[in-house]
């Protein structure tokens, strides 16, 4: 019987991510976005991290802020629905940027990390040619296919991707359904896998729905079940996207001050996801996981017999 890998999410994250570690996260786009395991980054002062991502979100710029990232290898990183990342603009303000930036565009993102999941040293396009992220990203470079020029996108191989999801079970099987972004590529191309859960079910559950599964479970070191835990961020199935907490978070950033009074309310003075949602209140969690106008979706049946 394989072993149990649940764990809580201050002893995944110090067991996993050391210092200096590169970080895949907020892989799925707007939706999924790993708060609760950043959060935990934050309050056990990880530094020199390496974060990977596509948009990335808030989430980025929040770790930058807490001074816990050396290098950033993104498409993006800001405020999808307000705007700039405050954090990330004044960690590469002056003489002396204290923030390394690897460009990409959201597919050569994609790219490298199918390349690192495929154990290729680098995957070819042509979407690059012409564009300034030849003059800004060293890595990439152009090569030549009997004539024809293409760009050379170099594997990714994150030490630990962290993925977000609806269900697993304790073992690593995990399920995982709408907008899934590049995740299933990042778990695939990173070392180890921290797989967050709004719920964990029976192993049975997870073989039910094969297609469903979103990557191995011996690529995962450890499962935390976190109700919650993508906050702001929606989860299908669970709870939407509070906007509200997005736009405050933009106005309470624009300094380095403010994000400070931010980051002592809403990490700093939390013992976790559950005092985070305490203090976030009842009544606001309600209105997003069970808002009046919610009309279950559900998939039609699929049997699986023959």
């Amino acid at each position: 019987m394989p072993s149990r890998k649940l764990m809580s999410m201050p002893d995944a994250v110090a067991a996993f991510i050391p210092d200096g570690a590169s970080v895949a996260l907020g892989l799925a786009l707007e939706s999924l976005i790993p708060f609760a395991a950043g959060h935990e980054i934050i309050r056990q002062r990880k530094q020199g991290l390496t974060l990977i991502g596509p948009i990335s979100d808030i989430l980025f710029d929040q770790l930058i802020g807490a001074g816990c990232v050396s290098r950033v290898i993104a498409a993006w990183v800001g405020n999808v629905s307000a705007g700039l990342a405050h954090n990330y603009r004044r960690a590469l303000e002056g003489d002396k940027p204290s923030l390394v930036v690897e460009d990409h565009s959201n597919f050569s993102i994609a790219l490298a990390l199918r390349a690192g999941a495929m154990g290729v040293p680098y995957l070819p396009t042509r979407s690059l040619l012409g564009s300034d992220l030849l003059r800004s990203n060293p890595h990439f470079r152009i090569i030549h296919d009997d004539g024809v020029p293409l760009v050379r996108v170099p594997a990714l191989a994150p030490a630990v991707a962290i993925v977000h999801t609806q269900r697993a079970d304790d073992q690593g099987g995990a399920h995982c359904w709408g907008n899934l972004g590049i995740s299933e590529d990042a778990a695939l191309a990173a070392r180890q896998v921290i797989v967050i859960a709004e719920e964990i079910v029976p192993s049975s559950v997870i073989r039910s729905d094969p297609n469903r599964v979103l990557l191995p479970a011996f690529k995962v070191c450890a499962v935390v079940h976190e109700p919650g835990g993508a906050h702001p961020s929606p989860v299908q199935g669970h709870y939407g996207r509070d906007h509200a907490m997005y736009h405050d978070y933009h106005q309470a950033s624009r300094t380095a001050e403010g994000f400070a009074r931010w980051q002592s309310e809403w990490i700093d003075s939390v013992s976790g996801r559950q005092a985070y949602l305490s203090r976030l209140g009842a009544g606001r969690w309600a209105d997003l996981s069970r808002p009046a106008t919610r009309t279950p979706r559900l998939a039609a049946a699929v049997d699986y017999g023959y």
